[in-house]
């Protein structure tokens, strides 16, 4: 059955995260409207109010009063985000608090040696059990730094970022590979002094922080999902509006359109200095295609779902150089190839990567979701596409992100 409608998502998780963290460095009152109504997000602010930041909701708009952090009474509980614990840990370090970052099973064999080893070059003193979480840190003097990024990671970055926010120097970070640049757009829309050039990136240390007004564009990751499913069945036309579209997030809409796909955009304009419109996509014919390391950190989350877009594409689609995925919510190279195999998908994986010879009549099957959302709606979305008898072992993971992700793709099947 098509797909049909006009879609109307909540905010970009990313730009949530950072757009809380950074209202908590102002002393005046920042209004954010569309913020991500997903548990992770819900774990930024359960932390910041843990340290003392003021939130109030009203029917719009989340409003948020900081410029003053506490020392927090508990251990913060950062659940199942790691980005929630990578970047407070670089925004509490910079404010000079002594805080016990936890979470949950998956989160806690998470890798944060690509954090603590540039925050310690900083000058923190930070504590770990062998480089995984629980995290520790106190109250240190921090030093602006050089540093040259060893992998291409958005988080890494707005840690080093965040941190130095309260150094006594300049730092500057340099990316082999672009990563998603909001810290950097929100960081000059509040007032810090932060220069991208030729994948440099130097900030200037600042104490006066100004408060925002930002309204966010629909989280593109999520949207995926949506575009996915139209693309793959017959008869779809739909509407995404208000979407993100940062060069820096676009990955999947680039590969679709290698595989054949095309898109119509309209009402394309700069908002809060990130590109944003809305989009049109309908039913397309597709074909594999080479998706190499420099592509992966613009599609790093939407992998799962481009798998399964190519088991439905004619020919052979390659993803190689993304090893990241193998230390996301879950190792998404091996729940990928699994699943994918439970359905009848001949996909061969490799250490960074997997290969799929499309097309594939996929089949029913019982899916192990590894409590991963991107696992979960990916595989619903192949319970759609194929009409097979596909079952997810866990279907409320999709909280982290989307709560309302069933119910939104099942108002817009006709």
């Amino acid at each position: 059955m098509p797909v049909k409608g006009t879609l109307i998502l909540p905010g970009d998780k990313s730009i949530s995260h950072r757009s809380v963290m950074m209202a908590a460095l102002s002393s005046q009152r920042s209004k954010i409207a569309n913020i991500s109504n997903g548990e992770d997000v819900k774990s930024t602010i359960a932390c910041l109010m843990d340290c003392g930041i003021k939130f109030n909701l009203s029917s719009k708009y989340l409003f948020v009063t900081g410029g003053k952090f506490k020392q927090p009474e508990s251990d913060l509980d950062c659940g199942n985000s790691g980005t929630t614990m990578r970047l407070l840990i670089g925004l509490l370090a910079g404010q000079g608090i002594n805080a016990n970052f936890v979470g949950d099973k998956s989160l806690s064999n998470r890798p944060m040696d690509r954090i603590i080893e540039p925050l310690k070059k900083m000058g923190l003193n930070i504590e770990s059990n062998k480089l995984k979480p629980p995290i520790y840190i106190s109250k240190s003097d921090l030093k602006g730094i050089d540093y040259n990024m060893p992998i291409s990671s958005a988080q890494v970055k707005s840690t080093i970022l965040l941190a130095a926010l309260g150094s006594k120097s300049e730092t500057k970070i340099i990316e082999k590979v672009t990563s998603r640049d909001h810290s950097e757009i929100m960081l000059k829309n509040i007032g810090v002094n932060i220069k991208s050039k030729d994948g440099s990136i130097t900030m200037t240390p600042r104490k006066k922080i100004l408060a925002q007004d930002i309204h966010i564009p629909a989280d593109p990751s999520t949207a995926a999902f949506f575009i996915g499913t139209a693309v793959l069945m017959p008869g779809s036309k739909l509407r995404v509006t208000n979407l993100l579209l940062n060069e820096t997030r676009i990955g999947f809409l680039k590969a679709l359109e290698k595989m054949g796909c095309s898109f119509n955009y309209f009402n394309v304009h700069e908002e809060s200095g990130e590109k944003v419109g809305d989009l049109e996509v309908s039913h397309h014919k597709l074909f594999g295609i080479n998706i190499n390391a420099p592509d992966i950190p613009s599609i790093i989350d939407e992998l799962p779902m481009l798998a399964l877009i190519a088991t439905q594409a004619q020919g052979i689609t390659k993803v190689s150089g993304a090893e990241e995925l193998r230390v996301k919510e879950s190792d998404r190279i091996k729940a990928i190839c699994k699943n994918l195999k439970e359905v009848g998908a001949d996909i061969i994986e490799k250490s960074d990567g997997f290969i799929i010879n499309g097309i594939t009549q996929l089949k029913s099957g019982n899916i192990d979701t590894f409590d991963d959302h991107r696992i979960a709606m990916t595989f619903h979305v192949a319970s759609i596409i194929s009409g097979k008898n596909i079952i997810l072992n866990n279907t409320n993971c999709v909280d982290i992100s989307f709560p309302d992700f069933y119910k939104t793709l099942e108002s817009l099947i006709q």
